[in-house]
């Protein structure tokens, strides 16, 4: 029977896949803190599989470890989460061990959270809520907390895989223009092949790209500097796609009306600007939070581990890019 490291505290239910298969599971910490990278390293040398969250570096330097060219055993990566930038998959790859993770289960729950911060942030709700709470709200009054309608305006979405599709569906329900921006041509309505003229045709521009090289500060202080000074822009991507210096410095000036933000560039770190920002909302990375999402994740990326230490193959395995 194979050695399965589970690296973080999963939901009730989230092992249940291994249950009886009389693998044995180590980990986490105690305290669900994650492992260092030299931590990981000791334990990939010893273990057929690692079930990961992105919070745990899965580099080269731990796949090496548990090669078995290395004298390693180990044979899959489970990531509990849909991106995969925590994990070297091409070198994972090379040394022929298994990469999967959590496609499909949490697009809609993670489009609910993109479409909260969207309300949210363009009706200033996080603002009034603080004021109400600490006793600096006086009363209603005609102009307090203006903040932009939702309904008929313009939804930009960068990024239209099965989390952006569902954000536009939400958007249709609300009588918004949907826009949207991918790699590759959709063929399909609101379709716009040049980022920056999404960016400046839209008043509220909604992100779900994957992480990585390729999106590293894909929003940066030049695109920024396009959008509308009535926009709002909304992060439930990853964190590393926005610059976020340039986007707290844009809000302190008032050159974009609003963000909404779910992920950053260092978390669990906060520019410090960007929490004295005005009119932003910021969550603590809750996309897929949700009781029964998280434990479907959990359930999937167990369920990849006990396949291929089976010998089959899960449906949810990565192709490296070529």
């Amino acid at each position: 029977m194979g050695r399965v490291l589970v690296t973080r505290r999963l939901p009730d239910g989230g092992l249940d896949p291994l249950a009886g298969t009389g693998h044995e599971i180590v980990g986490p910490n105690p305290d669900d803190t994650p492992y260092t990278s030299d931590e990981l390293r000791a334990f990939a040398g010893g273990c057929d599989a690692i079930v990961s969250l992105l919070t745990d570096k899965i580099d080269a330097d731990v796949l090496a470890a548990g090669a078995a060219s290395n004298g390693g055993r180990l044979r899959v990566v489970a990531n509990v989460a849909v991106g995969y930038d925590n994990v070297d998959v091409a070198a994972a790859t090379a040394h022929g061990i298994t990469v999967c993770n959590t496609p499909g289960v949490l697009d809609d729950t993670t489009a609910d959270t993109a479409f909260l911060l969207i309300l949210a942030a363009c009706r200033l709700a996080s603002t009034a809520e603080s004021d109400l709470r600490s006793g600096r709200w006086s009363g209603w009054g005609v102009t307090q907390y203006l903040g932009r309608d939702v309904h008929g305006a313009t939804l930009g979405v960068v990024g239209f895989g099965r989390i952006g599709r569902a954000v536009a569906r939400r958007a249709a329900g609300f009588g918004m223009r949907v826009l949207h921006h991918a790699r590759h041509d959709t063929n399909e309505p609101g379709y716009v092949a040049d980022l920056d003229e999404l960016l400046a045709e839209s008043d509220i521009v909604s992100l779900h790209t994957p992480g990585g090289p390729d999106t590293l500060h894909l929003i940066d202080a030049r695109r920024l500097a396009l959008m509308k000074p009535t926009a709002v822009l909304v992060n439930t991507a990853r964190g590393t796609v926005v610059d976020e210096l340039a986007l707290a410095d844009a809000l302190h000036a008032g050159r974009l009306f609003a963000a909404g933000l779910d992920v950053y560039e260092r978390e669990p770190a906060i520019e410090a600007r960007l929490l004295s920002a005005p009119r932003t909302v910021l969550l603590p990375h809750i996309g897929s939070g949700s009781q029964a999402t998280r434990t479907q994740m959990a359930t999937m990326a167990t369920s990849a581990v006990a396949t291929v230490l089976a010998g089959g193959s899960p449906p949810n395995v990565v192709i490296p890019d070529l």
